[in-house]
């Protein structure tokens, strides 16, 4: 009876503090959304100061290394011993990585420093959703995933201009420092107000399915960030990696068989709308951060933008995307049905691709900003839905595992989008050169297909021009095969069922959720949770 009454009374404080909670979750998005694009912009400044120029690209792929490897061992751990303690934990890892980044004096420390600042980013991604899944009945979720979604739109535009601005005035050690003082602030917001429920389990963590999948990540994203630049694509290098990968993964999943408490219980995937969209999330993981790689560059190279202000150049589609996460979210809320979206979602996204597939080098910024919309359109209709529908098809004992998933595969979308579309983009730049400016063309592009402004403007106009039209023919077939690739998105939207999201005190019954979910596991209450 005194538990039941404990729990009622947390149920009651809950809405009373749920804003300032969310205000402290939108701060731990924003920094590990922020991060990356605002240290990207400072590199060269660092390289400047610190040296080390050869292990330039150490600085990102550690960070990276480290932020995909551990989002599904922080998700584990926040079902196994509480989500508040995980995500409170990850936000001091991040801020120590952050200011020992800060102060370090050589190249070697740091991109050992980023490696600890990217161990606590898997954290925060995998906490935010998490708890707004532990906080926030589905019905209501899809307006505060919306939010979410949001800023991670802000983070794309401001990330590249605040990063300028830090470097310029302050220093680049203060691109690092300035997730100090935010970073405090979410984690007294959270200490104070967040009020879950503290977990004890009596497994112990499956140390060796950690060990097994952290290797076989790390494997996967080597491969799709040193494939076709630090080595060739069919070097010895790059097939170790690939053997190292499958032997570790295929090791994990039968060692998660045999677990007592798995890493990534393989039971949630036997749930088809979970399975779709993780399927859906790396999809357009893999759409997204191409279309961010590439469109600046289509921009800068082909219609003469200012490299300054890149992060504005995709403002047509992030404030799109922005846009439709927000409504998507509210008609979600409003009348509980969701599948729609998904399905146009996929639509929109593969026409936005084909659309932006039809560009050259006498297309308008008008024209390409109309493009660029129709893809925002299509990914805001997708962003935060998949993970809605994901945490909406598992038990509430499973929301770590299940967010921390489907920020993986959306993760892995990204490594693999970036690298293929990138090699696809290379090489066919690298064949127009040598065809319409012969030794000259080969000569200039036998580094690296992309050239930065100031080596451009030095060029002879006939170079100049030649180069143009090859990177919008780059361009071209970097954003067809992404069109094609989303029609597989299309293809997974389709099959979804529609299970009704249960609304604040009134889940639906077990039974009723069972076959409308194909045997979708049942789901506790808010106040069975708390």
């Amino acid at each position: 009876m005194a538990d039941t009454t404990e729990a009622a009374v947390q149920a009651e404080k809950q809405p009373r503090s749920v804003r300032v909670v969310l205000l402290a979750l939108m701060i731990a998005m924003l920094l590990a959304m922020l991060d990356n694009m605002i240290v990207g912009t400072a590199m060269p400044t660092i390289v400047g100061d610190l040296g080390g120029l050869e292990h330039l690209s150490w600085v990102v792929t550690a960070y990276t290394l480290a932020t995909a490897a551990s989002t599904p061992i922080w998700g584990k751990l926040g079902d196994m011993y509480g989500r508040k303690g995980a995500f409170m934990t990850s936000i001091v890892i991040f801020l120590l990585g952050s200011a020992l980044s800060g102060m370090a004096q050589d190249m070697g420390q740091l991109i050992g420093f980023r490696a600890i600042q990217g161990l606590g980013a898997g954290g925060l991604m995998v906490g935010v959703m998490a708890i707004i899944g532990d906080l926030i009945p589905p019905r209501e979720r899809g307006k505060y995933q919306g939010m979410m979604a949001g800023i991670m739109a802000l983070a794309m535009i401001a990330g590249p201009l605040v990063g300028g601005s830090i470097t310029d005035h302050w220093g680049w050690r203060w691109s690092f420092y300035i997730n100090l003082p935010l970073g405090i602030v979410a984690l007294l917001a959270v200490s104070a107000v967040l009020h879950l429920p503290k977990k004890r389990v009596e497994a112990k963590i499956d140390y060796l399915g950690a060990g097994l999948l952290t290797v076989g990540i790390s494997s996967i994203v080597l491969v799709t960030t040193w494939g076709g630049s630090e080595y060739a694509w069919g070097s010895a290098r790059i097939m170790e990696l690939i053997g190292i990968g499958v032997a570790a993964l295929v090791g994990f999943v039968f060692v998660q068989t045999k677990a007592a408490s798995p890493i990534l219980p393989l039971h949630i995937f036997r749930n088809r709308n979970f399975t779709l969209m993780s399927v859906i999330g790396f999809i357009t993981g893999f759409v997204m951060f191409g279309a961010v790689l590439f469109l600046p560059l289509y921009q800068q190279s082909v219609q003469g933008a200012s490299a300054t202000n890149s992060g504005l150049l995709l403002l047509p589609m992030l404030g799109a995307m922005l846009v439709t996460s927000m409504v998507a979210g509210r008609v979600t809320t409003s009348s509980g049905r969701y599948k729609a979206f998904p399905v146009v979602g996929s639509v929109l996204m593969s026409v936005g691709l084909f659309l932006l597939s039809q560009m050259d080098t006498g297309t308008s910024r008008l024209t390409s900003g109309l493009y660029m919309a129709v893809l925002g359109l299509g990914m805001g209709c997708l962003m935060q839905i998949t993970m809605l529908v994901a945490q909406n098809s598992v038990e509430m004992k499973d929301m770590g595992v299940a967010s921390s998933s489907t920020t993986l595969f959306r993760t892995l979308g990204s490594s693999f989008g970036v690298a293929i579309m990138g090699a696809l983009f290379n090489h066919r730049v690298q064949d127009v050169m040598a065809e319409r400016a012969g030794a000259l063309g080969s000569k200039m592009t036998e580094q690296s297909a992309q050239l930065d402004a100031a080596s451009l403007a030095k060029l002879p106009a006939a170079a100049r021009e030649a180069y143009q039209f090859a990177v919008s023919s780059g361009t071209h077939s970097a954003f067809l095969l992404g069109s094609v690739v989303a029609v597989g998105a299309l293809v997974a939207a389709v099959f979804v069922k529609e299970v009704p999201l249960r609304g604040a005190g009134s889940p639906a019954k077990p039974a009723e959720a069972d076959a409308a979910a194909n045997d979708a596991p049942p789901k506790e209450t808010l106040a069975e949770t708390v």
